[in-house]
């Protein structure tokens, strides 16, 4: 296979030092001279990096598939290459139609009008969040990005001051280099942490229900029937594990650049209705989540490439939203861009379905830190970028001075009363 001239091998390793440091270039020179190729790592594996072949592939489930088949390329995440070692995720691991009843129940949950109803609690969160450093003049702004999990395991009702223990186990593993002992720990510390808190709060749920999300899920049916506590685990897991790392990743790297660039900052605090559209263009640029993985169920040709039954394939949201065919400029970022038709959040029966949630809490950390830090000033010598970067992009940490402000919580404190079962 990977001896087919039409199909060059490619060197490609998205969890390498040379990927986080030069993923943008690597991208596109692959869109330049192999959008489909095949490289060697990790037992082989095919990279779709233009937004033909991307966009494609997602639409196709019968031949790119999102579900777990262990036969190929051993147990895991079907979704990320390597497959990370967590427990199924439902929905994005089955394939439609079978995926519908649960998309179904999960799209309502996160739908416009539910999104909206959780903005009271995000503009406190970010609020307190802002409150804990602006009297100093000077923090690590990448803690604004702790926002998104703590919103999500609130909104499942789960205690929200132990975020962090969430943050460890789930961004974690794509965010730190595989053969790390930071990856070490959150595979086998963190993540059964998790495992066991969920569930148990999953228990105490059942017999004590509250206006949370995981007692939704308990209440909800699927072709006529309750879930049981496997599946409702399942889909927390994924929640959580999406909530803590996208958003994160979407604001750090917009920030950073907002740094860099003054005259778009300076344009976005003065004229706030630019903001919306401005985000699709961070979202274009920055693709929060850089590529996910399927894996190839028939032996035919796709993009003039021999695909075999049992491959495995990397699509790269990062390539696609960088393709100069589908973007003019592409590597221009215009915050003016529109229409923007950027596939940031995926394409077909996967697209991610907190898109909502995740856009109303990046537009009120936008907001807050142009309102109330607007003139931040970072140092770049010490910013810390993710160590792998093959699944999320964005910053560890971000050390800023800024015009000291006020405090606008008060005495009110930041995490109030949870249901969690107590530990």
């Amino acid at each position: 296979m990977s001896s087919d001239k039409r199909c060059p091998v490619i060197h490609f390793d998205h969890h390498s030092a040379e990927h986080t440091a030069n993923h943008v270039e690597i991208y596109r020179e692959l869109i330049e001279k192999a959008p489909v190729g095949w490289t060697e790592a990790y037992g082989g594996f095919w990279v779709l990096s233009d937004y033909a072949s991307v966009y494609e592939a997602s639409r196709n489930d019968d031949l790119f598939s999102s579900a777990r088949h262990d036969e190929y390329g051993g147990p895991g995440l079907a979704v990320t290459i390597p497959k990370a070692p967590t427990e199924f995720h439902i929905p994005i691991e089955i394939d439609p139609p079978n995926s519908a009843p649960y998309r179904k129940i999960i799209n309502k949950a996160t739908a416009p009008k539910a999104a909206e109803r959780l903005l009271p609690k995000i503009e406190h969160y970010v609020t307190g969040i802002v409150d804990s450093f602006i009297e100093t003049g000077e923090a690590d702004l990448a803690i604004v990005a702790a926002v998104p999990a703590i919103v999500v395991i609130d909104w499942l009702g789960l205690d929200p001051s132990e975020y962090q223990f969430y943050v460890d186990a789930m961004h974690t593993l794509v965010s730190a280099a595989p053969d790390s002992e930071e990856y070490k720990h959150a595979a086998e510390v963190a993540v059964p942490w998790v495992t066991k808190t969920v569930r148990e709060h999953i228990a105490f749920r059942r017999e004590n229900p509250a206006d949370d999300i995981t007692t939704y899920f308990i209440d909800a049916e699927v072709d006529g029937r309750k879930l049981d506590d496997d599946e409702i685990y399942s889909i927390l897991e994924l929640v959580i594990s999406g909530g803590v790392g996208t958003t994160a990743s979407l604001v750090t790297q917009s920030l950073v650049w907002l740094y860099q660039n003054p005259e778009e900052r300076r344009q976005l605090i003065e004229d706030p209705s630019m903001l919306d559209v401005a985000m699709e263009e961070f979202l274009r640029v920055f693709s929060p989540t850089q590529a996910l993985a399927r894996t190839i169920m028939e032996d035919t040709e796709f993009h003039g490439c021999p695909v075999r039954k049992g491959d495995r394939a990397l699509l790269s949201w990062a390539g696609a939203n960088r393709d100069p065919e589908q973007f003019d400029d592409p590597d221009n970022v215009d915050i003016t861009r529109w229409p923007n038709r950027h596939i940031a959040f995926g394409v077909g029966v996967h697209r991610c379905a907190g898109l909502y949630i995740a856009k109303g809490i990046a537009r009120e950390i936008f907001t807050q830190v142009f309102t109330r830090l607007g003139d931040y000033v970072v140092d770049m010598d010490n910013v810390v970028s993710y160590p792998d970067q093959g699944t999320n992009a964005g910053y560890h940490s971000i050390p800023v001075t800024f015009t000291p402000g006020e405090r606008l919580l008060g005495d009110t404190p930041l995490f109030g009363e949870h249901y969690t079962k107590s530990r």
